[in-house]
């Protein structure tokens, strides 16, 4: 059977599992998976729920990578493997949730899970229970048509990606499990038309500016250093050079320049009539990744020490991820996954950078080449989150059709 047959097999067997993958994404919703280091239960339950179902559907090869967080709580890391072939796709979703947030802004219980107009709500349905469930199915599918692979239908299944991926992707990269030769999808954004590909991130950056001077009463400023005006005088500086400076463009991004964006300010004193001394504040970077972290934050600190005459300016980096290199739009796995969204949506794809980032970092850091896409609407950490059920079923199809 040749793989236009098999697509057509493949099709037609997820389009049979659809009010199946719906109960089960409700049921996953009904597992709040939030992070013990901000109160939650964790991933547990729900790594025991997807390894019973893997195991239901015959998969044998089944491993687990437990990290321990800072709380004492087990974070779990499933990996697992569908064919013996030399080289592997795999397909990377996390387990973990945000928060509900503000309960009085859901129409319903954000973890009982509701369908409605073709949607499925619910904390966590999007982001990344739609891909996680999807990805389930795929290999269901894969199994029960006994598919002749290409590839093996890898499975990976992370924790901890909501609070920076320390005790899941990250570490899971390092464990020698993914090779140069194996291709990764991780299906953590993408748009509703399901159109972009996603192969290149900025560098975040976020950085906190503390300004030191003198404080006095408002009506003696010859006698103290104003650290507020310190601040806004270097922040209107900083902001003139950087801007300057880092100005190359790529269009593969939306906004297709680095960003250095002013935005939380902490308070500074309690009274109009008092002069501060000292001010705080935050600037949110955006780096394209042919620009180094270093170079800009050496150029941050050599301004500051020129603004520190009267007063001083101190720079501390208060976050930091490093863009990976990005994926060639040419490599083997943007070509195959671009063509299977032809064969099966009907569409043509463009690849794409974005301002935020991925765990595709941790892999592309270590030579997997990954592309990120999925199908899905801007309503990730908001209230009242849904996946399109539509979205849920033909991107399942689309995994499945990855190895053939």
């Amino acid at each position: 059977m040749d793989d236009v047959s098999y697509i057509d097999s493949i099709n037609n067997k997820i389009n049979s599992y659809k009010d199946e993958m719906i109960s089960s994404l409700s049921e996953l919703v009904g597992m709040p998976a939030i992070s013990p280091e901000i109160g939650g239960k964790g991933e547990l339950e729900r790594a025991g729920w997807i390894t019973e179902f893997l195991k239901g559907i015959g998969v044998t090869e089944i491993k687990r990578y437990d990290y321990t967080d800072t709380t004492g709580a087990t974070r779990p890391n499933i990996v697992s493997k569908v064919g013996t072939n030399k080289r592997t796709i795999w397909i990377l979703c996390h387990m973990d949730t945000v928060a509900a947030g503000d309960l009085s802004l859901w129409k319903q219980d954000p973890f009982k899970a509701y369908v409605e107009d073709g949607k499925i709500y619910g904390r966590g349905t999007n982001d990344n229970g739609q891909s996680l469930i999807a990805t389930l199915y795929a290999a269901k599918a894969i199994i029960e048509l006994k598919v002749n692979l290409q590839y093996n239908f890898g499975m990976v299944f992370v924790a901890d990606e909501e609070i920076g991926s320390h005790y899941g992707a990250e570490r899971l990269a390092k464990e020698g499990i993914f090779g140069s030769d194996d291709m990764m999808l991780v299906p953590d954004w993408g748009v509703p038309t399901g159109d972009k590909i996603e192969i290149a991130e900025k560098s975040i950056l976020w950085i906190k500016v503390t300004a030191s001077g003198k404080q006095v009463h408002a009506s003696t400023p010859e006698d103290g250093v104003n650290a507020y005006k310190l601040a806004v005088k270097f922040l209107n500086d900083l902001d003139d050079q950087l801007h300057s400076k880092y100005n190359v463009k790529d269009e593969r991004f939306d906004y297709p320049v680095s960003s250095f964006e002013m935005t939380k300010h902490d308070k500074n004193v309690d009274s109009i009539n008092i002069i501060p001394g000292k001010d705080v504040s935050y600037i949110d970077c955006r780096v394209l990744p042919n620009y180094k972290l270093d170079e800009v934050i050496a150029d941050m600190k050599a301004l500051a020490e020129k603004h520190s005459k009267k007063g001083k300016i101190n720079i501390e980096v208060f976050n930091r991820e490093d863009a990976a290199k990005p994926t060639d739009a040419n490599s083997e796995i943007v070509q195959l996954l671009s063509k299977r969204i032809n064969q099966i949506r009907k569409i043509s794809v463009s690849t794409v950078g974005i301002g935020g980032g991925t765990v595709a970092k941790y892999f592309r850091d270590n030579g997997v080449p990954v592309a990120v896409w999925s199908t899905e609407d801007d309503v990730a950490h908001q209230p009242n989150e849904y996946s399109v059920i539509d979205a849920l079923v033909s991107d399942s199809k689309v995994f499945a059709s990855l190895v053939l």
